[in-house]
């Protein structure tokens, strides 16, 4: 301190002192991230090598099988299920023989070197200017989500080649020097996949017109050199197949998520459909070509490459579903000028690259068609609707920043606020919120799977033993009226109806109303509300997986009746799983309860009207009854669902403070120095 005081320039050395810190953290933050990529990268490798051998990498039989291509004396094609170009075969076919004994260790450990090859290029093309932040960080976050990504874990478990293709491209783009050597990797990779030929345009046009020449001349020549030396399956793949007889799969399959491959699903076959297939392709690659071309000569040049990717997906005759990494690397184009909507886009192709469809979209007949071609749709829009803003624009590097209410000092004392629950009082994104909410309750609907019940008869003998030692509980506290309750209403037919209604119609319908009203009247309530339910919900996910308990309906010879489902054949083993959609020992908490409670708490604290406020409270009234009539729960797992909520609110007060009116006055904003707005600019 003295020497601070005497050297006269206190300012300095504080200020370094800060600099040291934030450095040293985001040091930490990297090492994090970088052990992150390593454990997902061990854990798919893991997954691969520890499934039997005869379920894994299960296309590398297309090589190595019976009837696999090393084991056929005829055409490549003569083989069960290869459908790569000729040059294809014939690069591999050589090095897979070579490597046949081995081919397992060696093509898994190759292909997670492949990736980890593509995350740090893909990082390194990054448009600029980028923070130091997230320069940093952009490798082990790419690597990470090119881990968890679909199209990856296929390819590691299937033993695809699909990334090769996708690495040459954007080492011919970023990498290499000189137009000629870029145009002989693009070239290369169109002779694998020739739908990359889409990138000589992108090339010409951009004014590297010698690197499209050589990736036309490239192709050429690979292709030239695979018929010379096998002329009948040159033949085959070139005039057999693509005139529409096709190899492998059928190409309605949905895994080919292509147009073709879309249309075929929707029925359309013959001459309409190749008509139509040829229009919207053609329409496709002139719209997303151009796009691709801006943005470019913008400066974005993996934003570029990624349209350019998104345009191939949608024009191939067939694009498998290990083929479909273009669209990852589509999340690098910034969306939305308010700082709140700049994350939607990137959350959102990160979801529907992780994700199944089956999670993304509810199991409806009317949404089919969007589940089974949701990753087509992501393609298509990343190359021909989305907004992508220009390097010119003023909110490109400085998005409009969001409001926040002012902090709670006192209580940050002793628990640090985490900067991404801070109270904000601006509406959230819609788009975002419905995202979140549906993979959020396929979460839920996984982990009541998962926290077992089923047909394991230990599992029906623990959730059993659990229902006994409720029951013994509820006996000793003079409180187990569920019997009592549960034929007094059976005998009453229009009281039964009306119970068996309200437990089968109410659960989903008044939550959802009350987030609905919330976000369009009171965006800020709306943010403090979704959070309590949002942690109830987790609370009670682990309540079903550490005690699985089995409801009234299901404890055999005590009695119960099961007004809504019916009567239970307890002599069959597995009665407990009346649907495969739901774990009937899923009882403790209840959260038909809790949510009916969160609901009634949050219409009593807003509501206006007192009569509002005392008609919002007889929902989890008329739930608790309705939960114990029915037989489907204890009175017991009523107070677990009090018990989280009242946990979920706690949660959300004390990571988030109290609550905020929509009306409050936000926070100043201070302007920052340029540097320090880059560091904090979402990249």
């Amino acid at each position: 301190m003295a020497n601070v005081e005497h050297s006269g320039r206190p300012g300095d050395a504080f200020a370094a002192g800060a600099a040291g810190t934030a450095k040293a953290r985001l040091g930490m933050v990297r090492a994090a991230l970088w052990l992150i990529a390593a454990v997902l990268a061990v854990r798919q490798v893991t997954v691969v090598l520890s499934t039997p051998k005869g379920e894994r990498l299960t296309d590398l039989e297309t090589w190595v099988g019976p009837g696999g291509v090393l084991h056929v004396n005829g055409s490549l094609y003569d083989s069960t299920r290869f459908t790569g170009t000729p040059f294809g075969g014939l690069v591999l076919k050589p090095l897979t023989r070579a490597a046949e004994q081995a081919l397992g260790w060696g093509w898994t450990f190759g292909t997670l070197l492949l990736v980890v090859a593509l995350g740090l290029v893909a990082a390194r093309a990054l448009p600029q200017p980028v923070s130091r932040r997230t320069a940093l960080l952009a490798a082990p976050v790419a690597i990470s989500l090119l881990m968890l990504s679909l199209p990856v874990r296929n390819t590691l478990y299937l033993g695809q080649t699909s990334i090769i293709p996708v690495l040459l491209v954007l080492l011919g783009c970023f990498a290499v020097r000189g137009e000629r050597t870029s145009g002989l990797l693009i070239g290369v990779a169109a002779a694998l996949q020739p739908t990359v030929l889409l990138f000589a345009p992108l090339l010409w046009f951009t004014g590297r017109r010698r690197a499209a020449l050589s990736t036309g001349v490239t192709f050429a020549a690979c292709t030239a050199l695979a018929w010379a030396a096998m002329p009948h399956d040159s033949h085959t793949y070139w005039v057999h197949h693509l005139a529409g007889v096709g190899l492998g799969r059928p190409a309605d399959d949905l895994a080919n998520q292509s147009l073709h491959g879309a249309l075929l699903r929707f029925g359309l076959t013959g001459p309409l459909e190749i008509a139509l297939f040829l229009l919207l392709g053609a329409a496709v690659a002139v719209l997303g070509l151009r796009r691709a071309v801006r943005y470019a000569r913008d400066g974005q040049l993996l934003l570029a490459v990624a349209l350019t990717g998104c345009v191939a997906i949608a024009v191939s005759p067939t694009t498998w579903q290990h083929q479909l990494l273009w669209v990852l690397l589509a999340l690098v184009g910034r969306v939305g000028k308010r700082a709140s909507d700049r994350y939607v886009w990137p959350v959102a192709v990160v979801l529907v690259m992780t994700l199944p469809a089956k999670m993304m979209l509810p199991n409806m007949p009317v949404l089919h068609p969007l589940r089974d071609n949701v990753v087509l749709l992501a393609a298509l829009t990343a190359a021909c609707a989305v907004p992508f803003l220009s390097r010119t624009s003023p909110h490109y590097q400085v998005p409009i920043p969001t409001q926040y209410a002012p902090p709670v000092e006192a209580r940050w004392k002793h628990v640090p606020l985490l900067p991404f629950l801070r109270r904000v009082l601006s509406r959230p994104n819609l788009l975002l919120e419905l995202l979140l909410i549906r993979v959020g309750y396929s979460a839920y609907q996984q982990v009541r799977l998962e926290a077992h019940g089923g047909s394991n008869e230990a599992a029906r003998a623990t959730a059993e033993q659990h229902g006994e030692q409720i029951l013994a509980i509820e006996k000793f506290l003079f409180m187990d009226i569920e019997h009592w309750v549960n034929h007094t209403v059976v005998n009453v037919d229009w009281l039964r109806v009306f119970f068996d209604f309200y437990y089968t119609s109410f659960h989903f319908v008044v939550p959802l109303s009350v987030l609905g009203i919330l976000y369009v009247r009171r965006p800020a309530e709306y943010r403090w509300a979704r959070s309590a339910l949002g942690f109830a919900t987790i609370l009670a996910l682990l309540g079903f997986w550490l005690y699985p308990l089995a409801p009234p309906r299901l404890m055999p010879g005590l009695g119960y009746i099961d007004t809504v489902h019916g009567v239970q054949d307890f002599s069959q083993p597995d009665y407990g799983t009346l649907t495969a959609l739901t774990n009937q020992y899923a009882a403790m908490p209840s959260l038909h309860f809790g949510w009916s409670l969160w609901c009634g708490l949050v219409i009593a604290i807003l509501a206006p009207k007192l009569w509002m406020k005392g008609l919002g409270l007889l929902h989890p009234l008329f739930t608790v009854l309705a939960i114990v009539a029915t037989a489907n729960h204890w009175v017991l797992d009523a107070a677990g669902g009090a018990a989280v909520v009242g946990a979920g609110f706690a949660l959300t007060y004390l990571l988030q403070g109290p609550r905020v009116s929509s009306r409050a006055k936000p926070a100043e904003i201070s302007i920052a120095e340029p540097d320090q707005a880059k560091d904090r600019t979402p990249s």
